[in-house]
Formats: structure tokens, sequence, C-alpha cells
């Protein structure tokens, strides 16, 4: 740290003894120019001389009054205006009581606003001036009257220069301050969004493979006694389910690992790619699944891709968990002009989850559509069964112009 900067340091931790070291500064410099006076009028030669007790007196109560010009700074400059305006009019030869005046002019102008600033100044000016002019010993137009007028006006300026500065170094800090916490609340906004999109991922990946668990478990566990063949198939399904699901939250869990950690993820997002290998885990827990695809081998942004892959494994999570055991489901996936369209029908007679109930696949489907600005449609069919439709661009457009994978 500077000697300046200890210095600032030092001052704003005790300003009362600041104030007593300026004011003594003060009273030693308007004591040195009382002992001195001009040979002549119109010379530059000097002679000593001895002041009298009582501007002695008016330079000690003036330059002790500084001390408190922090507390009360207009008290302090009506107390120097009233002991200079003294000085002038019974001082002869005249001492330099007006020194503290203008040191306590400049205080008043540093921590007032200009208003307060243009009025006080010209009033303590105009007094002082008028008083050295009209009652003083020397002529109205002599040097030190005029001598009286340019340094209060220069102790005002310098206060109202100094106030506008630390104005100006305030605003700029509180901007970088509010610049700083926006900049915190943005990478806070980030982190709950991305929370939130994990968290459809686990919810997707977990339902789906629990499903499946779930169901082939139940398979196993009725046909243990009379069929062990087929019960030790199943359970071979679990174990391949339950692997998969393992594999996908290592996956998704290790996006929350730091850019150092080991072990990172390397297996890309699922997509429409392995939609034969999604349909083959729901016919193996015995739902019968019927698939149709026209879109012409379509390049889909990673974003579309992970959501359309999404949507069918919820939507056949869901018919598996809701539409009963005699269920079928229809999965198509059609390009249409510039977007593709994700359609999964059931015919069952389940009642499926409702956006207003426990479930949370229905709202994490319509999320990730809208995040892509793309549209959804669920519903019950006409005659029963359940219809899920999405609608995704091919050219990704989110909200905000980024890619969401």
């Amino acid at each position: 740290m500077s000697t300046l900067a200890r210095a600032r340091c030092q001052a704003k931790a005790h300003p009362l003894a600041m104030d007593a070291v300026l004011a003594t500064a003060v009273l030693v410099c308007m004591v040195a120019g009382s002992f001195v006076e001009p040979r002549h009028r119109d010379s530059v030669s000097w002679v000593l001389r001895t002041p009298d007790p009582l501007s002695l007196l008016l330079m000690t109560l003036g330059a002790a009054a500084l001390v408190f010009r922090r507390r009360a700074p207009m008290a302090v400059l009506a107390v120097t205006g009233a002991l200079s305006v003294i000085e002038s009019v019974t001082g002869d030869p005249r001492a330099p009581v007006a020194m503290s005046a203008v040191i306590a002019l400049y205080t008043v102008a540093s921590t007032t606003d200009r208003p307060t600033t243009w009025r006080v100044g010209l009033l303590t000016m105009t007094v002082l001036t008028g008083a050295a002019m009209a009652a003083g010993p020397l002529p109205w137009y002599a040097q030190e009257n005029l001598g009286i007028f340019a340094w209060t006006g220069i102790g005002a300026t310098a206060g109202d220069a100094v106030r506008s500065r630390r104005a100006f170094v305030q605003a700029i800090r509180e901007r970088a301050e509010k610049a700083e916490r926006t900049r915190e609340e943005e990478a806070r906004r980030r982190v709950a969004e991305e929370r939130l999109r994990i968290a459809r991922d686990l919810h997707d990946v977990v339902a789906h493979h629990i499903a499946l668990v779930n169901v082939q478990a139940g398979v196993a566990a009725h046909v243990m006694d009379k069929r062990p063949d087929q019960a030790k198939e199943a359970l071979a399904h679990v174990r391949e389910a339950s692997r998969s699901a393992l594999n996908e939250l290592r996956a998704t869990v290790g996006l929350l690992r730091q850019s150092g950690d080991p072990e990172a993820p390397t297996e890309p997002a699922p997509g429409l790619d392995r939609l034969d290998e999604l349909t083959g885990t729901f016919r193996s827990a015995g739902l019968h699944i019927e698939v149709a695809r026209a879109d012409q081998d379509t390049s889909l942004p990673a974003a579309v891709d992970l959501a359309a892959y999404r949507i069918i494994q919820e939507a056949l999570t869901n018919v598996q968990k809701h539409a009963g055991p005699q269920a079928k489901a229809e999965v198509s996936v059609v390009r249409v002009g510039p977007n593709i369209e994700i359609t999964v029908l059931d015919d069952g007679s389940g009642e499926h989850e409702t956006q207003d109930g426990g479930g949370h696949g229905l709202l994490g489907m319509r999320e990730r559509v809208t995040a892509l600005r793309g549209t959804l449609t669920t519903g019950p069919r006409y005659g029963g069964g359940f219809r899920v439709h999405a609608i995704l661009p091919v050219k990704n457009r989110t909200p905000t112009g980024e890619d969401p994978a």
C-alpha cells in the first residue's frame, strides 16, 4: 500500500484527529502570516511585526472551530465567518483569520449539494468582502479586500469539485456492484435451468426402466413355480433394464461433474437412431408396439433428437403403466415440411396421468417441446386410449437463439 493510500485510510479511521492536525496547521499558517506585513503598499519587501493579542485570540478560536468541521460544517462556517468579520473591522494591521473561514466554506461545499454551495458561498463572499471594504481600516479597493473575495470563491469551487468527484466515483462503484449482482443472478438462473433439465432426464430414465423392471419382476414371480425358464428370461430382462438404467443415470449425473474430474461421460445423448432399441425393451416386457417412420433419415439437431427420443420413451412408459395389460401402442415419426411430428397412440382402457395430477411425465414432455418452440397435444382418444402428438421444428429455434443441448 502506498503512503498516500495509507494516509487516506488513517484519515477515514480517525477523522477527528486528522481535523485536529489540519486545525493546527492552519493556526501555524495564520500566526506566521500575522508576523509579516509589506514595507510599503506598492512594495514586495516585508518586515516583521508583532500581532496584537486580539488577533492572536481570534486566530486561535478560528483554528479550534475547525476541529469540528465534519460534525457541524454550517456552525463552524458561521463561527469562523464571524471571527473573520471581527478581525476585518478591528485588526490594524490585519491578521489572516479569514483562512479558517475559507477552510470551513470548503467543508460545507464538499458535504452539501450544489445549490446550497452557491447560496452559502455567495453569502460568505459578500459578508466577508463587504465588511472588509466598508468597515475595515484599509481602502475598499485594497488588494487584501479583493484577496478575501478570491480565496472564498476558491474554497467554494474546490469543495464543489471534490463533492462532484465523490458522487461520480460512488455512481461508478454502485454501477459495478449492480452489474456484479446481475451476473450472479444470471449464473444462478442458468444453474436452476440446468438442474431442471437434468431432473427431467433423470425422471424419464428412471420412470422408463423402473416400469420395465416392475413388469418383468411381476412376470417372473407369476411363472416362477410352473415355468422357470420363462421366469429366468424375465429376470434376464430385469437385469438388462437395470443395467441400462444405471448407465443412463451415470451419463446424466456425470454432467454435474467438474471439468477436471476423472471418468467424464463420453456416451452421446440418445436419439431416434436408438428407437428400435427403445421399442425392443418394451416389446420384451410384453407391450405390443408398431412403429412407422417417414422421416427420410432426417438429420436432427441434438436437442430435437433427444427431445423426440424422450417423448416417445415417456409416452410408451405411460402406456406400460396406465393402459392395461392388453394394450397396443403405435409410434409414428413423420417429416412434415420444416417440422418433424411424433405421435404415440394406444388403445388401452386405463387413465393416463394428467398435468394436474401427481405425475411429471406429461409436464416434462411439455417443457421439452416448449423449450424448442414446438407444440404438444395430449389427451384421450375417441373410443378409448390415449394420444400424444408433438411437433418439433427441424431447425432448432429456442427463445434465446441458443441450442439447449
